[in-house]
């Protein structure tokens, strides 16, 4: 046997190492490699490595685990959710949020077509398709999503059929980040034949960069400890709350329909997305908090995935893959009805299914003054996301 981890206090120094000493490659080396793969992808690959090669197999990483992985994911999608004021997502405009929905939509058909056909050879029986709804809820908003969904489902969700999702995630993601900007020299093309307008884009770029940055604060340390301890109180509210919301509901005709992880995660988008009107949205530190715990939470799902789990089906690969072709067929029939351009297309793309780490990179690759752009519609896929994800795990269930 390898290095094996042995305690808990090893176990999330480890981890956050690795996050910090990717991070801190990608700021201070400028490798280009991270403009491709970004360092969340490789958080993921190298924890999956490691969970691969049994280095996390000890009693002391499972209470670790155990302990804080749902605690810090409900905390992360409440203060996630404080960045989604709807009036701020209101600067893209309703064109520019038609086009986000539309890939939203489009990468929706291709799950809903192909896993009926591929199901049988994804693995994971009868729950294959709480571990697909989580991927969809990822590819509508981020990994942040995905980690909602994986705490929403609990024990429905298949930890093999998951892990093989979660590496599929990595692996898509990473792929189709490159290939878009390898695409930015087709916009041309794209744009004659779909006779797109563009005419009111830097009005628009204009509008989000402003949103982005008026509200933007120095945090000090008081404002680190407050939000830290209103994420943390959030989530334990949130799940007294849960657990109180699925108690009442057994005793009504409902029944046992939705399970305790269903009702938390209810509650704390609910919950964040109205705070997030209040002036508690506006508080520093928000959007640098909300990265410290997602970067955390995959680190630790990413030790609970091993890798050859998508090794052992993988037909996920192709289900990814074939994916992504109606995704791209459909939206260039989308675009050529309503003249939608590439940039904004691209942008869209990467922000469902990358979230807002990632959108701002495509949208600079056009223009360095659509970040703002990308980052407004990150922030809508971290918005709708979990909606999104438990509509698609119903229709999907259905299928089975």
């Amino acid at each position: 046997m390898g290095f094996v981890i042995e305690n808990g206090f090893t176990y999330i120094a480890f981890l956050m190492f690795l996050c910090g000493g990717l991070l801190a490659l990608q700021k201070y080396c400028k490798w280009k490699i991270f403009n491709i793969v970004p360092p969340l992808v490789w958080i993921y690959l190298i924890g999956m490595i490691c969970c691969t090669a049994g280095m996390f197999n000890s009693e002391g990483v499972s209470a670790a685990y155990g302990a804080l992985k749902n605690n810090l994911l409900y905390a992360m999608i409440f203060v996630m959710l404080l960045r989604c004021d709807f009036r701020k997502i209101g600067k893209l405009g309703g064109r520019l949020i038609a086009i986000f929905l539309g890939c939203s939509v489009t990468l929706a058909v291709g799950f809903i077509i192909f896993y009926p056909v591929l199901k049988g050879a994804m693995g994971g029986g009868e729950k294959t398709w709480a571990a697909t709804a989580a991927l969809y809820a990822s590819w509508v908003g981020g990994s942040g999503n995905m980690a909602a969904m994986q705490a929403n489902y609990g024990a429905l969700i298949d930890e093999g059929a998951y892990g093989c999702a979660l590496a599929l995630d990595t692996v898509c993601y990473s792929v189709w980040i490159a290939l878009l900007l390898l695409a930015v020299k087709f916009a041309p093309k794209w744009n004659k034949a779909t006779q797109a307008d563009t005419s009111k884009l830097d009005a628009l770029a204009a509008a989000a960069n402003a949103e982005v940055a008026k509200e933007q604060k120095r945090a000090t340390s008081a404002d680190w400890i407050f939000i830290i301890g209103i994420g943390l109180i959030a989530s334990v509210v949130c799940q007294k709350l849960g657990a109180m919301l699925e108690a009442f509901l057994e005793t009504t005709f409902i029944g046992n329909l939705f399970g305790t992880p269903t009702c938390i995660t209810v509650i704390v988008t609910i919950l964040g997305l109205i705070c997030a009107m209040t002036p508690m949205g506006k508080l520093p530190a928000i959007e640098e908090l909300s990265n410290v715990l997602l970067y955390a939470v995959v680190a630790m799902l990413a030790t609970q995935a091993p890798l050859n789990a998508l090794l052992d089906a993988p037909m996920w690969v192709v289900y990814g893959m074939l994916i992504l072709v109606v995704h791209v067929a459909l939206m260039f029939l989308l675009s050529k009805v309503f003249h939608w351009d590439l940039c904004m297309v691209s942008t869209a793309s990467v922000a469902n299914i990358g979230g807002s780490a990632s959108a701002p990179i495509i949208a600079c690759a056009y223009d360095s003054t659509f970040a703002g752009i990308g980052i407004l519609m990150g922030v809508l896929g971290a918005a709708v996301g979990n909606f999104f994800g438990m509509g698609m795990g119903a229709i999907l269930r259905l299928l089975v």
